[in-house]
């Protein structure tokens, strides 16, 4: 099997590259895999492990359709990771996010159909339905997003099911809550709060804190897209959720703790434009139909995120300009 993996070289693309080529995927321990990156600030190539045979990296930009219609012969399967994820940044100029997020998106799926490729996964966000006061949304939920960027994958994911139901390419939809894990780029909240307070530096929180967000482990999303594009019906809507929801607050205390800081080490700053009170999943789909579980216990997953992020600063030292407070 070879595969294509848009995005290959950012935070969760890279994880589920080096997953299928680690043997962590039963089955598919001699898969191929292209990655397909635009080498954008979030992309790094020290992601990937490049000596791999079984590994192709191509840069390029998924809003190339002469060299998307070059490269996907011989591919069975297209999983699309590429994307601009960061809400912060599109509150400033949303323009990249509907370029790659929507323009992009349409531009792959125009090629997978022209090119025959028997299955395209399509991974998506929580962040898609606004904001929920309580219980967690069901995947008919209806589409409801608050941010540019929200709005852009919400797009996205609107013409993947529309090149299913119209041309039948065989698509299926992920949704995901917040990721943590290694290999994050700086921008976001939980490596954005390391690094500061690793730095010795004062990190800032929005509003009054009490945002409340569902976490999981980047392995455990990425297990989840693999048993998606094994096993994922066409058309469907799958979400991966941790199971683990804690305010702002409550993570940064946590944060705080592993980091041997206290809360003099945090400021609060004015809360962001449209920021979601709430986000959480149900994922009883994925679990009844694709057999999804999360493995990675919260607390150890923190506690291995603060010391890869310690013992890496090579990795995130040159790119830490500090922006924003994070998602």
């Amino acid at each position: 099997m070879r595969i294509l993996v848009t995005g290959g070289a950012g935070f969760v693309g890279s994880q589920y590259v080096r997953s299928v080529l680690d043997g962590s995927y039963p089955g598919h321990e001699d898969t191929k895999v292209t990655v397909l990156d635009k080498l954008t600030y979030a992309g790094n190539l020290a992601n990937l492990p490049l000596g791999e045979e079984r590994l192709t990296f191509v840069k390029g930009d998924i809003c190339d359709a002469d060299l998307l219609l070059d490269l996907l012969p011989g591919h069975d399967a297209v999983v699309h990771f590429a994307a601009e994820s960061h809400v912060d940044r599109s509150l400033l100029d949303a323009t990249p996010f509907t370029v790659t997020n929507v323009l992009g998106t349409h531009t792959l799926l125009e090629c997978c159909l022209r090119r025959g490729i028997g299955r395209v996964v399509q991974i998506s966000t929580d962040e898609v339905y606004g904001t929920i006061a309580e219980g967690s949304w069901t995947e008919d939920h209806p589409l409801l997003p608050n941010s540019p960027y929200a709005a852009s994958k919400a797009s996205a994911d609107l013409l993947a099911r529309s090149y299913h139901r119209s041309h039948g390419l065989p698509v299926v939809i992920t949704r995901c809550s917040n990721n943590y894990g290694p290999y994050q780029h700086v921008e976001k909240l939980i490596p954005r709060f390391v690094a500061g307070l690793l730095n010795g530096q004062r990190v800032p929180l929005y509003g009054d804190g009490r945002n409340v967000r569902e976490w999981v482990h980047v392995a455990d999303h990425c297990r989840g897209v693999q048993l998606a594009l094994e096993k994922g019906r066409d058309g469907e809507i799958y979400h991966f959720g941790g199971g683990v929801e804690l305010t702002n607050r409550e993570l940064t205390a946590r944060l705080l703790e592993k980091c041997g800081a206290d809360w003099d080490s945090v400021r609060f700053v004015e809360d962001r434009k449209g920021h979601d009170r709430r986000y959480s999943l149900d994922d009883g789909r994925s679990r009844r139909e694709l057999g999804y579980a999360p493995r990675v216990p919260f607390e150890d997953g923190l506690a291995d995120v603060v010391s890869w992020y310690d013992r890496h600063r090579d990795w995130w030292t040159d790119e830490f300009t500090p922006f924003g407070a994070g998602s």
